[in-house]
């Protein structure tokens, strides 16, 4: 069956303009993109824009939710019952791949690989590794640890060279498609801050050389300006956040071909929750306060430099379907909406080494379409236009047969 979108105007994701033509797709394929195509089945977008399916790089499924107290009094299981809605919220919105930055395991990606639950294909993470103390250790100051151990989610404490090599390998190991560490500091951590060092550079050397030779590439969380330079010297693929970059940094990620992924919107949702009630820590709340300037400012002159931006959100800090806020926060900072467009599907699917066969729309790359009423490069009200959404060339989002929920 050969399907023609016909009548409509596509954003083909390479950054060229907006422009009139149609779109075939056929066995899960885009077959063609022009005018006056035919097919077996004609389908009318008059009015309406299509775009690549959308990426968020930056994602955490597992987690709807910044209320510790919540957590702690939630049975294990439900997390994953949670990802359900979490991962449906995701692709409502359009976005039909992401990568999961710490929390989802093998199961969780096979059940939507298999069908079992609806939701964007995944590259997972497991879980961020973390020096003892650093911003990945669920230690609390009660003495209580919030890390979560289990089989198929190894611990993410290391320290020391052989150590990391060997809890990069157990990763590799338990299914991860990423390596993600930390090496810096965080906001939500409580014993270490955003402008702290984290791993050092052997120790970041060496995880960066393991997952090389499996194939994979290395994420990292990275705020402090140190910890910025330290993973970009050492060979990581991305930069989360980048919130203290200096031009050193900047020079080393143009030099490097480092890619940088925002998450603009996490701080905000940091403090959004504070003002809904949620009990955070008043130290964690004083660190969002403080670096939500410094990160946009981060931000405009990497993209003003020419560093590679890709989109991501650190969704479950905020809430999963929110995820489209990012592009008009991109926006704000100087991107042009196309700019910001291209950050949200080819760049991003270069990051994940998947622009072979994701991210424009081009013949022979996989049929992810997203149909926007009206103009997709105005972004105030993006999310509630997503008229369908197109997985591998199969419907999976009709915005008129299912309402949306309400975030929780």
């Amino acid at each position: 069956m050969r399907t023609v979108f016909t009548g409509g105007r596509i954003f083909d994701g390479t950054g060229a303009p907006v422009a009139e033509a149609d779109v075939a797709i056929e066995d899960g394929l885009i077959a063609e993109v022009g005018a006056g195509l035919d097919g077996d089945e004609q389908v009318d977008v008059t009015g309406s824009t299509l775009l690549p399916g959308l990426f968020d790089t930056h994602v955490h499924v597992m987690f709807g939710h910044l209320d510790m107290w919540k957590h702690l009094q939630t049975p294990f299981s439900y997390m994953f019952y949670d990802a359900i809605k979490n991962l449906d919220a995701t692709i409502r919105v359009g976005i039909t791949t992401v990568r999961d930055a710490g929390g989802a395991d093998l199961g969780v990606k096979r059940a939507v690989e298999e069908g079992i639950v609806r939701g964007p294909r995944l590259q997972i993470s497991l879980t961020m590794l973390s020096q003892t103390g650093g911003h990945g250790d669920g230690w609390m100051p009660s003495g209580f640890d919030l890390g979560m151990v289990y089989p198929g989610m190894p611990s993410q404490i290391v320290d020391g060279v052989e150590d990391a090599r060997r809890k990069v390998r157990e990763l590799i190991r338990n299914g991860a498609d990423v390596i993600k560490i930390a090496t810096s500091g965080g906001v939500l951590s409580p014993t270490d801050s955003p402008d702290q060092r984290g791993f050092a550079f052997d120790e970041i050397q060496m995880m960066c050389e393991e997952a090389r030779a499996a194939g994979l590439h290395v994420m990292s969380h990275a705020q402090a300006a140190i910890g910025i330079k330290n993973a970009v010297r050492a060979g990581v693929r991305s930069i989360e956040h980048g919130i203290y970059i200096d031009d050193e940094a900047l020079e080393l990620m143009l030099e490097h071909g480092t890619y940088l992924v925002p998450t603009l919107v996490a701080p905000l949702g940091v403090l959004r929750a504070a003002d809904a009630g949620v009990p955070i820590p008043e130290h964690v709340l004083a660190k969002a306060v403080d670096v939500v300037e410094t990160h946009r400012d981060s931000i405009r002159r990497a993209a003003a430099a020419g560093v590679k931006i890709a989109m991501g959100t650190d969704a479950g800090v905020v809430p999963h379907g929110t995820n489209l806020e990012e592009l008009q926060l991109m926006a704000d900072l100087g991107m042009s909406p196309t700019d910001v467009l291209v950050a949200t599907t080819k760049t991003a699917a270069e990051l994940m080494g998947l622009d072979g066969e994701l991210g424009t729309l081009e013949p022979g790359k996989r049929a992810d379409l997203v149909l926007v009423a009206g103009d997709a490069l105005d972004f105030t009200d993006l999310p509630s236009r997503i008229e369908r959404v197109y997985k591998d060339g199969e419907l999976v989002v009709e915005a008129a047969a299912e309402p949306a929920p309400v975030p929780a």
